[in-house]
């Protein structure tokens, strides 16, 4: 089995242990999903490695969604990642993971080459996953950018 489906049966676990509400696990899901795919597509064309940027993804939001809240969920979330990573990825990896996860709050920032993606990953999912709707005030900029960098209409 890939790493990847591993940890995706660590997080669906995680999920359902935590969050009753099924609409709110399911949009859960969705959001990781839609983050963790955004993330090896901006991975692949940036040259690093998609699979740690799906892990990213995968984890980045996890710790709001298993402790009901968003307060400094990136710094927290990025030590619990630690630890349902485990195992699976090396020292190194893991490192890079977390450190995605923990800056991935700060939009305004410009961090390592894999936060940005995570970052950048995140402001795909919020902006596009339902079109419809206004793009963040707080990730226009970083939206704007990606829409240049990907060749997108606004």
């Amino acid at each position: 089995m890939s790493r990847i489906k591993d940890l995706q049966k660590k997080v669906n676990h995680v999920l359902e242990k935590n969050m009753d509400d099924a609409d709110k696990r399911a949009k859960a899901v969705a959001h990781l999903h839609g983050v963790a795919l955004a993330a090896a597509i901006l991975a692949k064309k940036r040259g690093q490695n998609a699979e740690l940027a799906t892990m990213a993804g995968m984890l980045h939001d996890l710790w709001a969604y298993k402790s009901g809240s968003y307060d400094d969920h990136a710094h927290l979330g990025a030590d619990y990642a630690r630890k349902v990573l485990g195992e699976l990825t090396t020292p190194e990896e893991t490192e890079i993971i977390c450190s995605a996860i923990y800056h991935h709050d700060s939009k305004a920032e410009v961090d390592a080459p894999m936060d940005e993606i995570l970052k950048d990953a995140d402001v795909i999912d919020h902006s596009l996953s339902d079109p419809t709707k206004e793009v963040k005030a707080h990730e226009k900029e970083r939206y704007a950018r990606l829409c240049t960098e990907m060749g997108l209409t606004e």
